[in-house]
């Protein structure tokens, strides 16, 4: 089916972030066999396909170690399980098989070990804007729980969504390249795709208010702003009535670019800047029940959840594998590979106080756009979403490549400078 540009296709360009709708990647490397995951769990979901380094990365500029600053990461050595984590995925690729299954078959290095091994092994690129710049904007997210019910109850009544059948996603690069990475998400009426119903028009439909869209719910939470947020976050878990818990993960979108209804308060005079933070929003929300579905209507971007393994020791990301908190990041994998080592300079939330870790750009989102961008992992629970929720600070980005992929990254023929 031939699909022509229209007004509408671009509204429908994949979005959301901290929601986290995984990014088209290129295709990846010839593989070899496979290298066993380091880290036993339930078998997840395939993985989406890795980006492979190559011109398309003009933005990573190589340089010395000296200008990285590796050794400000004090606990280096609590990276190695998301690198770990990461070459279950990336070992499967020629240029990363070398490196991983190196990683692989050592014993658990300690912090001065750890940083040698990447010192030796990896070629450091900062990472820059288009324009050059090399600042961005650094975010942050986590894993919620919140109380719900698989069945709807007097309690329970907002649900979480399975993939609807007539979600139709078209990958956009093969008729226009300049749409790389991009996804166009709608429904047939007919034999025509028209746009995916808006989180209002859903909402309507569940509230039976509309008949637009057919839901399946795989659970129902208690409070709709949590799940608000969770549909930002991307994954969570459900507290059951029988004190058990259900893991949830992103399983698709429907296709509207996410709009911030945290912006949109500040614009209304509702909220100052400083107090635009989740935790903000989830207090005038309280205060002002009567105004508040109208005001998470405004956001038309709708997030729909798949029930995940258990034994996960975390939420999955778009690389297929469990992030770690504290040390994986979503990043833009137009700009920076899925999988690959990062070092990442920025400050604590709303501090000036340094924070400095290595991590693993295991994740993505459509709101995670750019060069020098990334929303880091916070980890479980209330804390963490305390922190994610007030972190938006600057920062700067080191990616480490192995030095096989030196030669090919941004078109540059770099020499070893160790």
């Amino acid at each position: 089916m031939l699909l022509r540009a229209s007004p509408w296709l671009f509204a429908l360009l994949l979005s959301a972030c901290a929601t986290r709708p995984p990014v088209a990647p290129p295709a990846p490397l010839p593989s070899p066999a496979p290298v066993p995951a380091p880290v036993p769990s339930p078998a997840p979901p395939a993985p989406a396909p890795i980006p492979t380094p190559a011109a398309s990365y003009p933005t990573l500029k190589p340089v010395d170690w000296s200008s990285v600053g590796l050794w400000k990461d004090g606990q280096i050595g609590e990276a190695w399980t998301a690198f770990l984590r990461s070459c279950a995925t990336l070992g499967k690729q020629t240029a990363w098989s070398t490196v991983c299954g190196e990683a692989m078959s050592m014993p658990p290095p300690d912090d001065k070990a750890a940083r040698a091994f990447f010192e030796q092994r990896f070629q450091p690129y900062q990472a820059t804007q288009e324009d050059g710049s090399p600042d961005g904007l650094i975010t942050g997210y986590y894993e919620p729980l919140l109380k719900g019910d698989r069945v709807r109850t007097a309690r329970a009544r907002y649900p979480l969504y399975a993939a609807p059948d007539d979600l139709i996603t078209v990958d956009l690069a093969s008729v226009y390249p300049e749409l790389k990475s991009l996804r166009l998400r709608g429904r047939l009426v007919g034999n025509k795709l028209v746009p995916y119903p808006t989180r209002k028009e859903i909402e309507m439909s569940a509230n039976g208010q509309g008949n637009s869209f057919k839901g399946k719910p795989i659970a129902w939470a208690e409070d709709p702003v949590d799940l608000f947020f969770l549909q930002v976050q991307g994954s969570g878990r459900i507290e059951l009535p029988n004190g058990s818990s259900m893991r949830v993960g992103y399983a698709d979108q429907n296709g509207y670019p996410y709009q911030s209804i945290g912006k949109l308060l500040v614009e209304r005079g509702e909220l100052k800047l400083e107090q635009a933070s989740m935790q903000g929003i989830k207090e005038w929300g309280a205060k002002h029940p009567d105004k508040l579905p109208e005001l998470l209507a405004s956001n038309p971007s709708f997030v729909f959840f798949r029930e995940l393994p258990d034994g996960l020791p975390g939420p999955l990301g778009s690389l297929g594998v469990p992030l770690t908190g504290g040390r994986s990041i979503a990043v833009d994998p137009r700009f920076i590979p899925l999988g690959a080592p990062v070092f990442l300079a920025t400050t604590q939330p709303n501090s000036a106080q340094p924070l400095n870790r290595l991590v693993m750009a295991q994740d993505s989102g459509g709101a995670i756009k750019g060069g020098v961008r990334a929303d880091f992992f916070w980890g479980f629970g209330d804390k963490a979403g305390e922190l994610a929720g007030r972190m938006k600070q600057r920062g700067r980005m080191w990616v480490l490549l192995p030095k096989t992929l030196s030669a090919i990254v941004s078109g540059y023929h770099t020499q070893d400078k160790n």
